[in-house]
């Protein structure tokens, strides 16, 4: 058994066979968690998980290159790239409205509050601009590090290009209670893996490690501190005849591992799906 603990199964990448790509999985013993960029897409994932007794489940949240910054500059949203359908400013949020997200929760269904975190990847060139741009950023991601806490749910981290300053937000703002999460699709360095490990959080590995040579931290991140998971219909792994990824396919992550730490598959099959139950409690 394999849990793929970061897919977008509701992107529009599977329109015409999403039911038969989940079924898929589920037969070949691979649970997923699908990860919410917005509202609409939070929403989209809850209905999802629904639909199953077992092995679907969602994370809600707001992505951060899904906030209108207020600057003029505007980020492109996640799911722009990804479906034909729906305009721009549909995907893009003003603030971060806690009472409507919790609404969505489903116990037993809704495992996270995610993805969130911060994003520089695309950002304004004007330092006035990019501090207002970061600062953005940083005030909803804190707002939902407090739904988070409010609602007893582990994070589900995403930060590109911005460990240090994630880091110093969670030192100054996370003091009083005991952080569960992952940092998913981990692209860091070892200094800022230990940081994050000393947190008493997981490390998130997928496709990525096929295209960053990540073998020093993940020999060195203890197995039972990771998580396998695809980001699909992102980051197809080598060898895979197809453009789209599937949660199916996390088990190449898993094999890589396995050969990067020189263990068996099975062995990191078992370890990081306990992981996985554990910090999501399914």
């Amino acid at each position: 058994m394999l849990i793929d603990t970061h897919s977008h199964i509701n992107f529009g990448d599977y329109e015409k066979d999403r039911e038969e790509v989940i079924k898929r999985s589920l037969e070949s013993g691979t649970w997923m968690i699908n990860v919410g960029t917005n509202y609409e897409t939070s929403k989209e994932v809850v209905e999802i998980a629904k639909r199953y007794k077992q092995g679907v489940f969602a994370a809600i949240g707001l992505h951060p290159i899904n906030v209108v910054q207020g600057t003029g500059y505007k980020a492109q949203g996640t799911r722009c790239k990804i479906e034909s359908a729906g305009d721009f400013e549909d995907i893009l949020e003003e603030d971060f409205d806690a009472e409507k997200y919790k609404k969505l929760v489903v116990p037993g269904k809704v495992v996270a509050v995610g993805e969130i975190g911060l994003d520089y990847w695309s950002k304004p060139k004007t330092k006035k601009r990019l501090e207002e741009f970061k600062r953005k950023q940083k005030e909803i991601f804190l707002k939902q590090l407090e739904l988070a806490r409010e609602l007893g749910l582990p994070v589900i981290f995403h930060c590109r290009l911005a460990h240090n300053d994630l880091l110093e937000t969670l030192g100054l703002h996370v003091t009083s209670y005991t952080l569960q999460g992952v940092v998913h699709c981990f692209t860091g360095d070892w200094s800022q893996a230990q940081k994050y490990l000393e947190k008493g959080l997981y490390l998130g590995f997928n496709g990525i490690i096929f295209k960053l040579n990540l073998d020093e931290i993940i020999k060195k991140t203890p197995l039972e501190r990771m998580l396998v998971e695809t980001d699909c219909p992102f980051l197809v792994p080598p060898g895979v005849n197809t453009q789209r990824n599937e949660p199916i396919f996390v088990k190449y992550v898993a094999q890589r591992i396995a050969e990067i730490k020189r263990v068996s598959f099975e062995k990191v099959a078992e370890i990081t799906t306990e992981n996985a139950k554990r910090l999501f409690r399914i």
